[in-house]
């Protein structure tokens, strides 16, 4: 019997290059990649379901579930995450030094459901009490190309939104104060965002973390969460006459990030015995910072299911049984 012949659309890491460029094969399945950024992903599957399989957003993904939406089937494959309120930026001449100062300034974000955007309005909210509903934001993307005009999104109660007119961006109205700080900023090249400067070397900015990297310490020693931007997802209709797709899919990405990570370890131990590392420094890289699997995130899970609804974005907090298949709720 001929191998199932299925899309595939992801921004290529190297956890995931492997599967993509076929040198670790899913048993029964032949992969159709395509490589894009993620904005463009996203937008593209979530208005015309172009690929089989594909990574998503997670705060899109918990909204389309939460509709009711029965397109898609999720994975428990985190291909990336990070400390996303540790990016916030903003004017020197703003008056904002810190994310408490952020209260009543205008800020901008390339799409206000986007799922860096929710973890940076949770962290400000949860560790430095700014509520949403303090902030007037303003909002890069149009409708026509945001992912929010798949999923029917609409500004939460209470929350002051405008939309950034077609002939501006993020970085025009930053740069000309009409903006006084950016939550989020991409300026990565793709068909959604059209920001291109780079803040960072801009001298009349800063961000509002200094050493970003200590508060990433600092948030996660307090919270233990590192948080999941993006996962993956396969077409229903396909696991629904193929059930063993889920878990081919999942083990092929599992043993392609494995791999990386003996690698990781194997040098750990290298440094280790040469007496280049320190033994502390040593032992945090033979973590693993990417687990895949729903059992090892519950608690990363079960706080975007909750900050989805606590700021408006889902009706209600969804179960991780409503976003997983039972087949890997134990993985």
């Amino acid at each position: 019997m001929a191998d199932l012949q299925l899309s595939i659309a992801m921004h290529p890491n190297v956890r995931s290059r492997p599967v993509l460029d076929g040198k670790i094969k899913p048993d029964g399945i032949d992969l159709l990649v395509t490589n894009a950024h993620p904005s463009e992903i996203f937008w593209r599957q979530l208005h015309f379901g172009e690929f089989d399989i594909s990574e998503m957003s997670m705060s899109s993904l918990l909204i389309l579930l939460a509709s009711g939406n029965r397109d898609w089937v999720a994975l428990p494959v985190f291909t990336t995450r990070r400390f996303f309120h540790t990016g916030m930026w903003a004017r020197n001449d703003s008056g904002v030094r810190a994310p408490s100062e952020m209260r009543g300034k205008r800020v901008g974000v390339p799409e206000y459901q986007q799922t860096a955007a929710l973890w940076s309005r949770g962290a400000l909210k949860h560790e430095f009490g700014v509520d949403a509903t303090e902030i007037e934001w303003w909002m890069e993307r149009t409708e026509e190309v945001s992912h929010g005009g798949a999923t029917g999104f609409k500004p939460p109660p209470g929350v002051k939104l405008h939309r950034i007119p077609a002939d501006e961006s993020m970085a025009s109205m930053l740069l000309s104060g009409k903006l006084d700080a950016a939550l989020h900023y991409i300026a990565a090249n793709n068909l959604v965002d059209r920001s291109k400067v780079n803040l960072d070397e801009r001298a009349d900015g800063h961000y509002l973390f200094a050493d970003r990297a200590a508060e990433g310490r600092r948030y996660f020693a307090k919270t233990g969460l590192y948080p999941i931007n993006h996962g993956m997802v396969v077409r229903r209709s396909i696991v629904e006459k193929h059930p063993w797709v889920v878990l081919n899919i999942y083990r092929v990405f599992l043993e392609a990030k494995n791999r990386w990570l003996a690698g990781v370890f194997d040098a750990a131990e290298a440094h280790l015995d040469t007496g280049i590392l320190a033994p502390e420094a040593g032992a945090a890289l033979k973590r693993d910072p990417y687990p895949y699997g729903v059992v090892a995130n519950r608690n990363v899970l079960e706080t975007i299911a909750r900050y989805s609804h606590e700021q408006g974005l889902t009706p209600r907090v969804l179960s991780l049984e409503e976003i997983f298949p039972p087949a890997t709720l134990s993985l």
